[in-house]
């Protein structure tokens, strides 16, 4: 039996609970916060909490209202539906790691500043309203034009396209053995019907005609119309590239291994040298001038060097003017001494 408690009480908890402005008065999201009841003590306090599976419950879809409210209004968001699935164990391959922090350190469109560009690694990526659990994982993918944080405050713990209004414009897979063939659209796959709709932020809608998620290649060819998708295998050291045209795939022509995006005045192509202490061929990004972008990392050693450079140069002038002195039976120790 719980304890007593005085009606003023219980008021008070209901409107906190009800009060549509919670998330406003502790400036974190809703689903952060709970009521924490201690009924030793008789009081409630309310307190933020880490997103995990003690989060404020949510229900979706969320009742509709007149007018509409939007998808980002009515779905779930990120704090909903995170990368973490238990029935997929494990962790990918070091390259599978190395390579996707190469192409974020250098992913860098001139018209975006850093702040409005997003990069995503093996994180979940939502992209159809109609089954909001639906998702896949792209080894690397860039989008541009959204906040480098969720809402402008958060890490993302996954990509839900319905909630950004942005799409990635750019997806790169890293083959592997088990997946080769359906990145690269090979497989049976179930083709979505003519008949599909556009969401307001431009995905295609697919009508629930199969309960069964569509392959990847259909995903970023047809539902979330990805204007460039990348594919590299590291075993045979092969980048094939496709860009969407008439709404579908087709395969581009590579020069010497590289790729421009006239869109984002960007290229991508394939770089031999040592990342993270690895030699190796790399995917990487290069500007308008054909020079491969540089992390920061390679940016302090530039800096670094062109300063010991600057130094040696100066040491260099200074080891001359003193051999002209003496040549001209000057004493250069009492020269610059001020001596006579």
């Amino acid at each position: 039996m719980l304890p007593s408690r005085k009606q003023e009480d219980r008021e008070n908890i209901d409107l906190l609970w009800d009060d549509a402005n919670l998330m406003d008065r502790f400036i974190i999201p809703k689903q952060q916060v709970k009521i924490h009841q201690s009924w030793a003590k008789s009081d409630v306090n309310i307190e933020p909490v880490i997103a995990n599976d003690a989060m404020f419950p949510a229900k979706y879809p969320v009742p509709q209202s007149e007018p509409p409210l939007s998808p980002r209004e009515t779905l779930p968001t990120m704090y909903d539906l995170k990368s973490e699935n238990p029935e997929e164990p494990g962790l990918p391959d070091e390259f599978h790691d190395f390579q996707p922090q190469l192409l974020s350190q250098t992913f860098r469109p001139p018209h975006y500043p850093t702040e409005r560009i997003f990069c995503g690694s093996d994180i979940n990526l939502y992209y159809d309203v109609r089954h909001p659990q639906w998702y896949k994982r792209p080894d690397w993918f860039g989008v541009v034009g959204v906040p480098r944080f969720y809402d402008e405050v958060d890490l993302r713990l996954s990509y839900v396209v319905w909630q950004e209004g942005v799409n990635p414009f750019v997806v790169v897979e890293l083959l592997s053995p088990g997946t080769e063939k359906e990145d690269l659209g090979e497989t049976e796959a179930e083709k979505l019907p003519p008949e599909s709709s556009v969401a307001g932020n431009g995905q295609a809608i697919q009508t629930e005609t199969e309960n069964k998620p569509p392959r990847k290649w259909e995903v970023y060819e047809q539902i979330l119309r990805i204007p460039y998708y990348f594919v590299f295998s590291r075993y045979t050291d092969r980048l094939r590239a496709f860009k969407i045209v008439g709404g579908q795939y087709q395969e581009l022509e590579l020069q010497e291994s590289r790729v421009w995006i006239p869109e984002l005045d960007l290229g991508l192509g394939l770089w031999q040298g040592e990342f993270q202490g690895f030699e190796r061929l790399w995917l990487r990004w290069y500007d308008v001038q054909g020079n491969w972008i540089l992390t920061e990392a390679e940016q302090e050693r530039q800096r670094a060097e062109e300063a010991k450079s600057r130094a040696e140069q100066a040491e260099s002038r200074l080891d001359l003017l003193m051999q002209k002195l003496r040549d001209a039976g000057i004493d250069p120790n009492q020269f610059l001494q001020g001596g006579g």
